[in-house]
């Protein structure tokens, strides 16, 4: 936001520039003024939104890799992906049940929420039964999907502890994942 005291400066400013090149330095200052912190702020980091932020950087690193082959590129497959998680992670309904050697998580919700439990939990089985001796199994149910989960016994605690939405965080392949998708690559088949 411009302050009262930037807009009397400009103002000012303005007044002892000749006319021709008023126009040119009035918006080149604004810009500077928009984009750029007073002296002694610091800049803001965050992007604003969460997914944003994600497709954001996938896109600086895509940019940066001159291998980028951006025909292939998708990123509203990214999107579509992040809007699965976002979908789990606040619409979800979780019910637990202990099974012999581990849980049975069973995950509901209704419409866009139930496509995208069945998409998520099944791409997390795939890509995470075998890490640490961890085995994941899925399938889909009338309004969503079960994840079964078995441990080995001294990570039983863990497994309560974390939970499905904690279960869904572990081994950084998000990232790595997300990546792939952007670049038109098929990660879940």
């Amino acid at each position: 936001m411009i302050r009262a005291l930037d807009l009397a400066a400009l103002a000012l400013a303005a007044s002892l520039v000749p006319t021709g090149a008023l126009a040119h330095q009035s918006t080149h200052t604004m810009h500077q003024m928009m984009h750029r912190p007073p002296k002694g702020q610091a800049a803001p980091i965050q992007p604003g939104q969460d997914a944003f932020a994600a497709i954001q950087e996938i896109v600086a690193m895509l940019e940066a890799d001159p291998r980028t082959d951006w025909s292939k590129v998708d990123i509203d497959a990214l999107r579509s992906h992040l809007v699965d998680m976002n979908a789990v992670m606040m619409g979800a309904t979780v019910t637990e049940q202990p099974i012999d050697g581990g849980m049975k998580f069973t995950v509901t919700g209704s419409g866009p929420t139930r496509d995208s439990i069945r998409r998520m939990v099944n791409a997390h089985a795939a890509a995470m039964s075998g890490a640490g001796n961890w085995r994941y199994m899925a399938a889909d149910t009338d309004d969503g999907a079960t994840l079964s989960v078995l441990t080995p016994e001294a990570d039983r605690a863990k497994l309560h502890g974390l939970g499905f939405f904690g279960i869904l965080t572990i081994g950084m392949h998000h990232q790595q994942h997300h990546l792939m998708i952007a670049r038109g690559e098929h990660p879940h088949s």
